[in-house]
């Protein structure tokens, strides 16, 4: 490598590390207790409807685990977050899962559900009920599941998707990785740019074995969400097309592409977003 070469590639990392960042420093106001009450309560987490955006996850995540492709022993959930309905399938078909967040409030947040100890911001049993009827149970099904996805979660660990390693050496990741991993509203809220969003795809590869799957769920068009009362979060917006060229340039092969477009009502004034996108795509 030239010296020009080797000179610009040290100020694009240099830019890159201001970048990521800026984005650790929005993140310390974060609120999980606000960001569910913004986010997964009605309209959006409306199970009577059929345009609300929490049943159409739920959906896509219910088809993805049941198809029969998708098995293994270990699960990672790749940025948490403060919630727990990305797991509520994967936890019947995994014995083992992993949760991650970079921020230890969010951590906290899941240890309060899964211990059963003290305060949880949001009550989510018409999520579990909801995902007993798509597996053809019965809603009171929902306490089984329950003890079902306390029993296989193994930790709850840190992540930082920015790193070629994300998660700590001495996780109990198996080191031929993970047979699936789950990443939802994680990738582009954390990103500066596009490229960063396709870095941090590249790196969350490394923990999924060989002809693992990778189920991902993203914002499009959206370049804000409210993380708390006054706490404005950048976010890269995405189209479809950019969704599908990172995937495929992180190294996967993509299995599926599904659009959720947001009415109008969906729109509740806490981000900008327009759509939802759902990928399915296998590591070779």
């Amino acid at each position: 490598m030239d010296r020009e070469a080797k000179n610009e590639k040290e100020e694009n990392d240099r830019e890159r590390e201001k970048g990521v960042a800026a984005m650790v420093a929005c993140y310390q106001g974060f609120d999980p207790a606000a960001y569910l009450q913004y986010n997964y309560m009605p309209p959006r987490a409306d199970f009577d409807r059929q345009d609300s955006i929490v049943p159409w996850k739920l959906g896509c995540l219910h088809r993805a685990f049941t198809e029969g492709d998708v098995g293994g022993d270990v699960l990672v959930d790749v940025g948490s977050g403060p919630t727990l309905y990305q797991v509520l399938s994967g936890c019947e078909v995994f014995d083992t899962v992993f949760l991650t967040d970079f921020l230890e409030v969010n951590r906290q947040e899941l240890r309060r559900w899964l211990q059963g100890e003290g305060y949880s911001g949001l009550d989510w049993t018409p999520y579990l009920q909801h995902v007993c009827k798509l597996e053809g149970r019965r809603p009171s099904a929902w306490t089984e599941k329950a003890a079902r996805l306390r029993s296989v979660v193994s930790d709850i660990l840190p992540i930082d998707v920015h790193l070629p390693r994300p998660l700590h050496p001495d996780s109990q990741l198996p080191t031929a990785g993970a047979d699936c991993l789950v990443s939802c509203f994680c990738l582009e809220s954390v990103s500066p740019d596009l490229a960063s969003f396709t870095r941090a795809l590249g790196h969350i590869r490394g923990l999924l074995r060989p002809g693992g799957h990778l189920l991902l769920i993203g914002a499009l068009g959206e370049s804000y969400y409210m993380g708390g009362p006054g706490v404005r979060i950048p976010v890269v917006p995405l189209d479809e097309a950019q969704v599908c060229a990172s995937v495929r340039a992180s190294g996967y092969t993509l299995v599926r592409l599904e659009v959720y477009t947001l009415p109008k009502g969906m729109m509740v004034g806490v981000d900008d977003v327009t759509g939802v996108f759902f990928v399915k795509a296998r590591k070779p």
